[in-house]
């Protein structure tokens, strides 16, 4: 195979270039033109030759609070434990310490991800063989449970930096797990719906920030077109967030987009196929409650990843305000340049 839900995984990884710029650097630059059977296989080439590079800066080193007892003193002497050893007519001290240890959550992460994809039956020999060799310098480093790893509560500083890149892939892996009743061992779904939106939603977020720095792309924040001074402050609380996945302002107008991955882009209603009724709800809401003004100069996109069985979609919704509701769909099995053409073709014709 060479696609995963009807995408290619060469685009996968061209998406992956966008969300992640380290992966445009020169260590990822053949990838490109390898060809993976399947998102895992695609994801041990990206998590090797990530470690590689990590390996070259050197990999990270925290402080981590040891207790020995030994025959001289190190770090604060610990009275308690040191007197109970003079009584049993030992001389020796037992000593609290810090000590530099590779053995913190980032390199834990990556080795647990990697140990994973060895054992995964989809990843290729090779593949597995170059995760092994690079697994002999994480000797001391432990695997733990992922479904113990609290992933919002990870923060990067200027000293792991060169981690994030390979964090963010360990959490496309790791968070799509499952434990099987049997032998209590970890097993990998197919990669999931919600896992390629976030990435279909942050690759076409990053294309446009890269290549449409004018048109300020950015995830904002729509605010209720309410009378606020009316609004108490018990009813404003339990407001939902409007949260919008792409904002960008496209000369006098502005376009607010909404990514959708799906198996299936059209739900069954009575017999036919119509939108997802929340998903138009929602841009719906979007662009109201945005045009304050009613001037008409705004508009909203439901930008779907187009899937193999219900084919494109290309629709469009004028409002009698003047603003426009689309609906299209994104090929993301095709050729990554005819990609770029198509998300080209939502700023020229906006």
């Amino acid at each position: 195979m060479t696609e995963d839900k009807g995408i290619l995984i060469r685009n996968i990884f061209y998406m992956l270039t966008y969300a992640f710029q380290e992966l445009s650097q020169n260590n990822y630059e053949k990838i490109a033109t390898e060809d993976f059977d399947n998102i895992h296989d695609l994801f041990a080439e990206i998590l090797s030759r990530g470690i590689a590079y990590q390996l070259k800066q050197g990999l990270r080193r925290e402080y981590v609070s040891k207790h020995e007892t030994m025959s001289s003193l190190k770090g604060k002497l610990d009275i308690d434990g040191s007197v109970r050893n003079l009584a049993s007519r030992k001389r020796l001290l037992d000593c609290d310490y810090d000590e530099l240890s590779v053995n913190n959550l980032f390199n834990q992460i990556i080795k647990t991800t990697a140990v994973l994809l060895i054992k995964h039956g989809e990843v290729g020999k090779e593949r597995k063989g170059a995760l092994k060799k690079l697994m002999f310098y994480f000797s001391d480093v432990s695997t733990i449970d992922p479904s113990c790893i609290r992933w919002s509560a990870i923060r990067f500083d200027r000293n792991s930096r060169t981690y994030r890149m390979l964090i963010y892939i360990c959490f496309f892996v790791l968070d799509n797990l499952i434990m099987t009743t049997d032998s209590g061992e970890y097993a990998m779904h197919t990669f999931s719906d919600e896992h390629m939106c976030r990435l279909y939603e942050k690759f076409i977020l990053e294309y446009y920030k890269r290549h449409h720095p004018e048109c300020k792309p950015r995830a904002a924040q729509v605010k209720w077109n309410f009378d606020m001074d009316q609004v108490s402050a018990d009813s404003l609380a339990v407001l939902p967030i409007m949260q919008t996945d792409i904002f960008m302002e496209i000369g006098p107008r502005t376009l607010i987009i909404d990514a959708k991955y799906y198996s299936h882009s059209l739900s069954e209603h009575i017999g036919k196929n119509v939108l997802h009724t929340p998903n138009f709800y929602q841009i719906n809401s979007y662009v109201l409650n945005y045009d304050v003004g009613h001037t008409g100069k705004v508009d909203g996109l439901l930008l779907y990843a187009q899937t193999q069985d219900e084919g494109e979609m290309n629709y469009t919704y004028p409002h009698r305000d003047g603003n426009v509701f689309y609906v299209k769909s994104l090929d993301l099995n095709q050729d990554f340049q005819t990609i770029k053409d198509q998300l080209e073709e939502i700023i020229t014709s906006s």
